[in-house]
């Protein structure tokens, strides 16, 4: 999937970057690497008031990284980007902007609040997560399951008989 991220609203909703902190743009790409590396995804983040507005060397492979010009807001810039992307229905529009929410939802886009794309961001991978009662790592077989299995391969007589496989010791 990809993302088109309001950085500075996003930035707001995280724990361990402040706005006030004069890395934290590159901070959240950091953090953006490493979540689209992990999820497969791509991300284009627009942050306000670069000099000079664009593209900047903070891209990568996986996130592009636009400042706003001077005279104008990553809103405008976001909002421009929403009506040239195609399709539409590929990309999430993530701000807390309500203009540019209802551009992303005219065009069928998904739409996340910030707040909700850094619990996604933030969660650990599916492969760190540890189990949950509905997640069980450990598999268990019932007794049917069992004498069925049993039957299948013929081992139910062996079982009875206490004839074991060639090479296996009887005990």
């Amino acid at each position: 999937m990809n993302y088109l991220i309001d950085g500075h609203n996003l930035i707001g909703q995280l724990p361990d970057i402040d706005l006030s902190d004069p890395n934290d743009e590159a901070l959240l790409v950091q953090k953006l690497n490493g979540w689209t590396s992990r999820s497969r995804n791509q991300a284009v983040v627009v942050f306000d008031n670069g000099l000079p507005g664009g593209q900047s060397r903070l891209s990568s492979g996986r996130v592009k990284v636009i400042f706003a010009p001077p005279d104008t807001s990553a809103d405008s810039v976001i909002r421009k980007r929403i009506h040239g992307l195609n399709p539409p229905t590929d990309w999430v529009v993530v701000t807390d902007d309500h203009q540019v929410q209802n551009a992303a939802r005219v065009r069928r886009m998904t739409v996340m609040r910030s707040t909700d794309f850094a619990r996604v961001m933030l969660s650990p991978p599916e492969s760190a997560r540890k189990p949950t009662p509905d997640i069980d790592p450990d598999v268990r077989v019932s007794e049917r399951e069992i004498v069925a299995w049993l039957k299948e391969f013929d081992l139910e007589k062996r079982r009875r008989k206490k004839i074991h496989p060639p090479g296996t010791p009887n005990i």
